[in-house]
Parts: structure tokens; sequence; C-alpha cells
């Protein structure tokens, strides 16, 4: 059999990828990488890095959460690289990137908001950086599929949905935990300038029902 190690490394060639064990750091080129393929979660884990929960299923293509599950997240990491999806929900969730630890993904994390569409958008609100910047305007609808784009390159992080940027953010102008630019507070004890660039994604259960597709990266 194989080093794991090697047979990884033979299918980022084929992905034109760079990878080392334990992590993937995804080439800039124009080659999509499949993260959920609508039949399996295979190269899914939960936080402790054993199988997801019996609570995310898979349905008519999409991965769900049906039931309390926990969290669950890509065995690889990613650096810089544009994060593509579709999603529809019931109520609150949320997309993880370059997260450091899924255990303490609070901490260690960046949170995009997704939750119902809300009047007056906040930092909770779809497509917000979670606790550190509300959307622009409100793009999502209730009851329907919803398309995300998020682009993580260096400090720099622009969220679009439904073909709307709705966030474009400099991390390093966090420089001070707690404490966002405009004044408010945030949860975070790192100030996000501080932040690893790199880590897992990951898709929040936080109780509701909450379905995602065609969920591909691209390295920048």
């Amino acid at each position: 059999m194989s080093h794991p190690c090697v047979a990884r490394a033979m299918l980022v060639l084929v992905l034109t990828a760079v990878t080392f064990c334990g992590g993937v750091s995804v080439a800039a080129g124009d080659e999509w990488i499949t993260l959920f393929d609508g039949k399996s979660l295979d190269g899914w884990m939960s936080a402790g890095g054993g199988e997801p929960s019996p609570g995310w299923a898979v349905e008519d293509g999409a991965m769900v959460r049906k039931d309390r599950a926990g969290y669950v997240w890509t065995r690889e990491r990613f650096g810089d690289f544009v994060l593509a999806l579709d999603y529809k929900t019931e109520g609150n969730s949320g997309i993880f990137i370059r997260t450091a630890d899924p255990r303490n993904c609070v901490q260690t994390g960046i949170e995009v908001a997704i939750n119902l569409p809300a009047k007056n958008p906040s930092k909770h609100s779809p497509g917000a950086l979670y606790d550190l910047i509300a959307p622009s305007k409100e793009m999502s609808k209730r009851g329907e599929w919803n398309h995300v784009v998020i682009t993580a390159k260096g400090p720099r992080i622009t969220v679009e949905i439904n073909g709307e940027q709705v966030v474009d953010a400099g991390l390093d102008e966090w420089t001070t935990p707690h404490r966002n630019p405009d004044g408010t507070n945030n949860k975070f004890n790192t100030a996000l300038k501080d932040f690893k660039r790199e880590g897992h994604i990951g898709f929040q259960d936080h109780g509701a029902t909450i379905m995602y597709r065609n969920v591909k990266v691209k390295g920048l």
C-alpha cells in the first residue's frame, strides 16, 4: 500500500496543486477542485478528525444538516483561494475559512455568516464576516438557493452573494483583540492581522436545516 502522502501528491498533481503531509496549498490557475461532489462526504471530517456525524447527509446532490451534527470540515487546508458554492437555509449557519484549529474554530477561523435575509443587515447577516463587518446590502433570498463566492488572498477577504459583492475587508486593519476598525467590539481574542492565512474550510451546525451544493475551490 502506498504512503498516504504519496497518494495525495499524485491526486493533487492532476489538479495542479502543491501538497504536503497534513495540508494542501492550491496553486494559482484556472482549475477548480471539487470539495463536495454531491454523492459522498469523502474528503470531509469532524472537528476531531473522524468521519462526519450522521447528522450530515447527502440528499439530491446536496450536503444537508438534518439533525444535531456538529460542524463538518475539509480534511485539507487552504490559503489563498476562491471558494464557490450554493446554499439554502432555514436559519442560522456559517461558512468557516482558514480555520487553524477546528476544535477551536470560533477563535482560529473566520466565519462568513449564513442566515435568513435581514431587513437591516448587521455583522451577523448573510455574507457578513461574523462579528467583524456587515454586508453592504442584503442580497440573499429566503427559501431559495443562493450562490456565494468567497475570495481570500493575503489579508483581503471579499464575499459575493448572488453576483453582488457585499463585503471587502482587509484583515490587517484589525490591529487590536476584541476591537473592529469601526470602534465596535468583537469576540476575537487575537487581532485578525495575526490570524493564520491558511486553514480548513468548514460548515457550521447551529441547529437549523442547511443545505450546500456545488462546493468547489480554486487557488490564487
